[in-house]
């Protein structure tokens, strides 16, 4: 028997599928129809089977499910005798599948227009259009949300009548309607249209045919919290767990915060407190702890906050230690693992949680150490203590420096300096952010030595802490080394490539080197992120302005004016842009806001006051220089204003007084004392001897000091005085300012003394004025302006004063612009 049997050959170990296929010959039944041993086998009784009308007829074995028996089909299930016969199998070939019939009949056509087809078809419709809707709100396109939304019900509407006249109502997709319509209320609360929203609720949870429809009242009572009718918003969040099972528990404890935060709401601090005390002990959880602190605090009961403060310490954060992020050995397929969660989702949320829990702790210590002890430092002290024996150790040290922030809000600048003292013996991190402190506090109070001395400690005890180099680098910034601060920020960015403070200080280092592109391409990669920032939007327009592109700086400043539209700084900045563009119409718009908002810039002021003057509306100017006379009451330039625009108005009384109250305040104004001798003589006064008398003596007293000043340089071979002789008069108190009141102190001067009279110059007659004819009007303008005063005095219709000649004569530069001179004299007279 041992040598039929056939072994399998031997393999190497590792061909795991080597002999697979090797079969024994012994088993081939291909030639068993030839195999005379094997028909001899079958023959005799030892090997026959008995005779039955289901057996095979053959040796090929049982026929396959579905064979064909004398033209009839074997059943596919054993339910009835299939029903073959040898005759069958010997006379047929092998088809199972009946292909030797012929094709198989093609499946029957679908009939689209049945009713049952229709109501398929539109309920397929009515699941994508819910579908679509909750993607467009998911994508922030409310609208459109809406919209789906609403067509969604209107073809299930239509979709239920079809059903109702196919079949029994009982066939209705109570699922599909619900699912309708709380998409539809969802999407009318995220448009804000509540009443829609609400009526929508009352919809479904007035059908009895929903189940569970009960819990939609808690979104019914977040409807409510929302439109502030909390009255409402409590009774439904009541009914809503009325009929929550309790085995709900989470469910539940979300309603009573809901319930909790309403009585906040409405200031019933005692039943919101019986609210987060019953979920502290079922559930507790760190926003329920929080508000339980806000509750205790808003009653003021110390102790309770004390232990609520603990309640909160206590809640589990329920997340994974770090140690699972560090990599034991140094095996590649673990370090890959711990790579690919390193910064997964998971990952990701214990962040959040771990930041809130965070957050929360700090804010209630920060909250309640000032009322908790006797003073703000022990109740601190106390929050510190319970922090270092909890989860949250690590937060005591920013405990401590948010200690030294609130002795730096309260003005204790040495108590915060000798808090932050205490972290120089602690370990890197600490010291590096408590240095950072010290120094801005230094810096802050400009001892910039003891600044950078901290600043280099930071930097020392945590290189790559952003903060410790841009305090560094401002330090530096502050001894004018604006290469080295540069620096210093560079590497703050390299570091943390959001240190906002860094990429601020670069662009002003880059604007003090005259780089301007560099720090051009600074504020705006900042504006890229602080998108709302008004100073980085200032910067951006003044270094446009500064690289001469007006345009460029008029947008920004818009954008900046639409942040901050109160900035009377940036609207007057804007206004004197349009200025030098020559849109004055757009320049007074935006220097009258800036003044409106802040109206003592003397600037904006002297801007609007000259504006009506060039535009002839003197009574307006009034107002202007009388504010600015009052800001600056030792100028007597702006009182001298004032009296001018009476007089350029027509009124010559009030001009007069306000002429003779200047003299009382300043007695030795020469130019005072020149208008009031000029308008004392027109108006025909007898104190114009007096004040003509007060006036020469002035000049003479004037001409020595100038002698002397003359000699003196002389002498001394200084430079030599101004040779047109004018100079402001005694105590800086000049009626002019710059080139204009140059030109006005010399037209003054040059005209006649008080004492002559207005004829005594026969060679000045009208028809013979130089200033009018003739190209050589140069070193003339004393006899233009002389015959036109003639003219004037005995023409009462043009009638015009001595001041108002030399002022209206005093805008325009006689040595550069002839022909305003002539236009001027020439409308005078017409």
């Amino acid at each position: 028997m041992m040598e039929n049997v056939h072994l399998a050959p031997e393999t190497d170990e590792d061909d795991l599928y080597s002999g697979y296929n090797d079969y024994n010959p012994t088993y081939d039944t291909e030639e068993l129809e030839n195999d005379t041993a094997f028909q001899q086998a079958v023959k005799t009784s030892h090997g026959r089977r008995p005779p039955s009308k289901t057996s095979l007829a053959s040796s090929m074995g049982r026929p396959m499910t579905g064979a064909i028996q004398d033209g009839v089909t074997r059943p596919m299930t054993a339910v009835r005798a299939a029903g073959f016969t040898k005759a069958a199998l010997r006379g047929s070939a092998f088809d199972p599948l009946g292909q030797s019939r012929g094709p198989a009949p093609p499946l029957e056509a679908r009939n689209e227009d049945s009713p049952e087809e229709k109501i398929r078809q539109l309920e397929k419709k009515v699941n994508e259009l819910v579908e679509e809707s909750c993607i467009a709100n998911s994508c922030g396109d409310l609208k459109l949300a809406l919209e789906k939304a609403k067509d969604a019900g209107r073809k299930e509407r239509v979709l239920v009548r079809q059903r109702e006249q196919v079949a029994s109502p009982e066939n209705i997709n109570l699922d599909l309607t619900y699912s309708v319509l709380f998409n539809l209320a969802s999407q009318y609360s995220a448009n804000e249209m509540y009443p829609e929203a609400l009526n929508t609720y009352q919809v479904i949870v007035k059908n009895k045919m929903f189940s569970n429809a009960g819990r939609l009242k808690v979104n019914m009572g977040n409807i409510y919290l929302k439109q502030r009718n909390y009255s409402k918003a409590i009774k439904f969040y009541r009914m809503a767990l009325d009929q929550i099972p309790s085995v709900h528990k989470e469910m539940r404890i979300k309603i009573m915060q809901n319930i909790g935060v309403t009585f906040i709401q409405t200031g019933q601090y005692s039943d919101a407190i019986n609210s987060f005390e019953h979920i502290m002990r079922m559930a507790p959880n760190l926003k329920a702890g929080f508000n339980l602190i806000l509750s205790y605090f808003a009653v003021g009961d110390r102790e309770k906050m004390k232990k609520a403060f603990q309640k909160l310490i206590a809640v589990p954060l329920e997340t994974d230690e770090d140690g699972k992020y560090i990599s034991p050995n140094d095996d590649p397929h673990t370090n890959l693992v711990i790579e690919a969660i390193k910064n997964d989702h998971l990952r990701q949320m214990e962040r959040e949680r771990k930041a809130m829990a965070e957050k929360y702790i700090m804010t209630a210590a920060k909250l309640i150490a000032p009322v908790i002890e006797t003073s703000f430092a022990v109740g601190y002290d106390w929050c510190v203590e319970v922090v270092k024996a909890s989860q949250y150790v690590e937060l005591a040290n920013d405990l401590e420096i948010n200690k030294a922030i609130m002795y730096l809000r309260q003005k204790d600048f040495n108590q915060a300096v000798e808090t932050l003292k205490m972290f120089e013996k602690k370990d890197s991190s600490v010291k590096s952010a408590a240095a950072t402190n010290l120094s801005f506090l230094y810096y802050l109070e400009n001892e910039f030595s003891q600044a950078s001395s901290y600043a280099d400690l930071a930097v020392n005890s945590d290189r790559y802490n952003p903060s410790a180099l841009t305090n560094k680098g401002n330090t530096v910034f502050a001894n004018g080394d604006y290469e080295k601060a540069a620096e210093f920020y560079k590497e703050a960015l390299r570091n943390d490539s959001s240190c906002t403070e860094a990429l601020y200080n670069i662009g002003l280092t880059y604007k003090k080197l005259n780089r301007l592109d560099e720090a051009l391409d600074c504020f705006l990669k900042l504006h890229a992120i602080l998108r709302n920032s008004a100073q980085v939007l200032y910067q951006i327009a003044n270094i446009y302005e500064l690289m001469e592109d007006p345009s460029q700086a008029m947008e920004w400043l818009m954008q900046l004016i639409s942040v901050v539209p109160t900035d009377s700084r940036a609207l007057s900045k804007l206004g004197g842009l349009y200025d030098s563009e020559g849109d004055k119409s757009q320049a007074f718009q935006y220097y009258y806001e800036s003044y409106r908002y802040f109206p003592s810039n003397i600037e904006v002021i002297e801007w609007l006051g000259a504006y009506y003057i060039d535009t002839q509306f003197c009574e307006k100017a009034i107002q202007y220089f009388e504010r600015a006379s009052l800001i600056q009451p030792t100028q007597v330039k702006w009182q001298l204003m004032v009296a001018s625009c009476f007089r350029r108005s027509g009124n010559y009384q009030k001009a007069l007084d306000t002429y003779k109250d200047i003299h009382r305040k300043f007695p030795e104004n020469v130019e005072c004392l020149r208008f009031l001798v000029r308008l004392c003589t027109d108006i025909g006064l007898k104190e114009v001897q007096e004040y003509a008398t007060k006036l020469k003596r002035l000049e003479k007293m004037k001409e020595i000091r100038e002698q002397r000043t003359k000699s003196g340089r002389d002498s001394s071979g200084g430079p030599r005085g101004r040779r047109d002789g004018s100079a402001g008069s005694d105590g800086g108190q000049n009626c002019g300012a710059g080139s204009r009141g140059e030109r006005l102190s010399a037209q003054l001067r040059a005209l006649p003394r008080t004492e002559e009279p207005y004829d005594s110059s026969s060679n000045k007659e009208l028809g013979k004025c130089p200033g009018l004819a003739g190209p050589d009007w140069k070193g003339r303008a004393d006899a233009s302006t002389w015959a036109l005063l003639r003219v004037f005095q005995h023409r009462q219709k043009f009638y015009m004063t001595w001041e108002s000649v030399s002022l209206h004569s005093g805008l325009f530069s006689f040595e550069d612009e002839p022909h305003w001179f002539h236009i001027c004299c020439f409308s005078l007279f017409l």
